[in-house]
């Protein structure tokens, strides 16, 4: 698959480049695979692995797979162990990019970036994708990248409250995504 990104604005290109060099450097049967990119006139191109699902398609159709309602809890013991399978494989992916030299937050998980992989290559059924927002973090505390400081990154739903406030953050903003991703996978409210 290629995607084409228009280059007008500096914020964008910036975005889009991150991504790419992201992209690049995570080699992985966890994230979707990078191939090649390539500029023409103000375009990026970008080729990747083509991955046709999401899980936010998944979460949409999972009623009606599992016949009951969306209101519903979940009632049968296959949905809660497909269930409980995407999650260890998507706790597997994050856990890939944290443990990654140097760590990378993610720091845009949502459903959407979230790949369906239909072909199960390496036994796989995740992968993650687009790391526009992604960041390098410095382990070892000795420099201030250790902690990223940029507020109102990701989508709002999924983004941590200390990255919300503005306030210094780590990459436990990516398992707060996972929190709110693991309730709407598993239909439950834990603030309720």
């Amino acid at each position: 698959m290629s995607v084409r990104v228009v280059l007008e604005h500096e914020e964008k290109r910036l975005t889009v480049l991150n991504e790419v060099k992201s992209l690049a450097k995570l080699d992985s049967d966890f994230v979707v695979k990078y191939y090649h990119s390539w500029l023409e006139c103000k375009y990026l191109y970008i080729q990747m692995e083509f991955c046709e699902l999401n899980l936010k398609t998944i979460l949409q159709n999972k009623a009606i797979v599992f016949e009951r309602q969306p209101e519903d809890h979940m009632n049968s013991v296959f949905e809660y162990f497909i269930s409980c399978e995407i999650f260890k494989e998507l706790l597997e992916c994050v856990q890939y990019l944290h443990e990654s030299n140097p760590p990378v937050i993610h720091r845009d998980l949502k459903p959407d970036n979230i790949l369906i992989d239909p072909n199960f290559r390496s036994n796989r059924l995740i992968k993650l994708c687009d790391f526009g927002l992604a960041k390098e973090i410095n382990i070892d505390g000795h420099t201030s990248s250790r902690y990223g400081h940029t507020s109102g990154v990701g989508t709002i739903k999924y983004m941590s409250p200390e990255t919300h406030l503005g306030k210094p953050y780590t990459h436990k903003s990516d398992i707060y995504s996972l929190y709110v991703i693991g309730e709407q996978l598993f239909n439950v409210d834990l603030q309720a």
